[in-house]
């Protein structure tokens, strides 16, 4: 399940997953941030507790990959707890 948490004024959408169990049982999460454009999204996506970029496409620019990556350090924690608690209605 995917949670969307906010939208930013140039119409990106930060979005979190749910828990996910990896291989060893570690609990991961992705935090997505997705801009519409014209044919599709620039999209990138953080895994929890890594905080590496296992996705990107588009156009963000390094700066503001390097914004998005200060706000994954920054909220890991709040995010963990709302895919944990179901999403921003139950948190």
């Amino acid at each position: 399940m995917m949670h969307t948490l906010c939208k930013y004024a140039d119409e990106t959408e930060l979005v979190i997953s749910g828990i996910i169990k990896d291989d060893n049982g570690e609990e991961t999460i992705r935090v997505v941030f997705e801009r519409p454009k014209e044919y599709g999204f620039d999209t990138i996506i953080f895994e929890l507790p890594s905080y590496k970029i296992i996705e990107r496409d588009g156009k963000y620019t390094d700066e503001e990959v390097e914004l998005f990556k200060t706000v994954v350090e920054q909220g890991a924690a709040h995010f963990y707890r709302i895919a944990r608690e179901g999403g921003l209605e139950s948190a």
